[in-house]
């Protein structure tokens, strides 16, 4: 089983943040738009079960994610589940029309333009997204897909990087919670 071990930060510029990461290694990628339409379960409760799922479409690719629980009261580390669909409109669609005939409803959308970097760091593979919500702000989220045996070392891993890399204050809540003003 797999986990997204995370922590994400609020940050005002986000330049400071990639040159530190050119110096690390990392190539910064061209942005893209991530269009992510969450829905609400017809028998329980999402927001106190904490979990979501959600489609996301970036640019003609589609995908369902389903996010469990958060593991730990320090960082966003949860299960998460990431399935790629038919591309497109239609594939987008699709799905849609069949999430809401099942009796899910849409509860909110999350709009970002996200650059990403790939850099080794203690013996993992780190993600560095660099987000631009619509709406939110500026944040950067560091991400390591660990097992359950590594996870302690992972999240070590992203603490001492965020560190090194400047960066306080770290957001627990997901976009979802910010933009619907959860606490």
């Amino acid at each position: 089983m797999n986990f997204e071990v995370e922590l994400k930060f609020p940050v005002d510029d986000l330049t400071p943040i990639e040159s530190q990461l050119e110096e690390l290694g990392g190539i910064i990628e061209v942005p893209k738009r991530q269009a992510d339409k969450y829905y609400s379960h017809p028998s329980r409760n999402f927001a106190e079960t904490d979990e979501a799922l959600r489609i996301r479409r970036v640019g003609d690719q589609n995908f369902i994610t389903y996010k469990g629980p958060k593991v730990d009261d320090s960082t966003k580390t949860r299960r998460e589940i990431e399935v790629p669909l038919i591309s497109g409109a239609t594939g987008a669609a699709n799905i849609v029309d069949m999430f809401e005939s099942l009796g899910f409803t849409p509860v909110a959308e999350v709009t970002k333009d996200r650059r990403k970097s790939h850099i080794q760091y203690e013996g993992f593979e780190v993600l560095v997204a660099m987000d631009e919500v619509l709406n939110l702000g500026k944040f950067v989220e560091l991400e390591i897909t660990s097992g359950e045996e590594d996870m302690e070392a992972a999240k070590e891993a992203i603490a001492k990087l965020a560190q090194q890399l400047g960066l306080s204050n770290s957001e627990r809540r997901s976009y979802l919670e910010l933009i619907l003003g959860e606490k």
